[in-house]
């Protein structure tokens, strides 16, 4: 019996109009899933987050898989993306007119295949993952003031800095 070397995974409902995921879904077909994963976190437009999140999905899903998938042999076969329902609303116009306004979905397909003269990897991205750093090593952690540098602080905001002095609203 012979396996299937095509993976599919879908993301439906996406709420961001087809014209636009096309746009950046016509990237990655013949890409390798680690340059079409590289190509997807510069991209500055708003679907390839979400994209990028399905390709990570459908990866995750091949390794999880109970058939034998080589990681890195895969590239994206073919990024199919089909319009979803459509929420109408309307705008209120002068006149007692409304305009309509189409809020538009997307239904994104992406294949994944594994390729049999798969070249190595030219690079590899590390994810970083995030963990709780101890309240003394966080960002915005507030230290412990001693007194006379807790009064200067006081002393320092009531005084008016120059610009305030010499543009101040009253005069003086």
């Amino acid at each position: 019996m012979a396996t299937s070397t095509k993976h599919t995974v879908q993301l439906r409902y996406l709420r961001i109009a087809p014209r636009k995921v096309r746009l950046v879904g016509a990237l990655l077909p013949g890409l390798r899933v680690d340059e079409a994963e590289a190509q997807l976190i510069h991209e500055r437009r708003r679907p390839a987050k979400p994209l990028l999140k399905l390709l990570r999905s459908a990866v995750a899903g091949v390794k999880d898989s109970k058939k034998e998938w080589n990681a890195e042999q895969l590239y994206v076969e073919s990024v199919r993306v089909d319009q979803g329902p459509m929420l109408k609303r309307s705008l209120p116009r002068a006149r007692g007119m409304a305009t309509p306004i189409h809020k538009k979905m997307s239904h994104v397909t992406l294949i994944l295949a594994e390729s049999k003269t798969a070249t190595p990897p030219r690079f590899k991205i590390v994810v970083k993952k995030k963990s709780k750093l101890p309240p003394e090593e966080r960002k915005g952690a507030k230290k412990e003031k001693s007194a006379p540098e807790a009064r200067e602080e006081i002393r320092r905001a009531r005084q008016p800095g120059f610009f305030r002095r010499m543009f101040s609203r009253k005069s003086v």
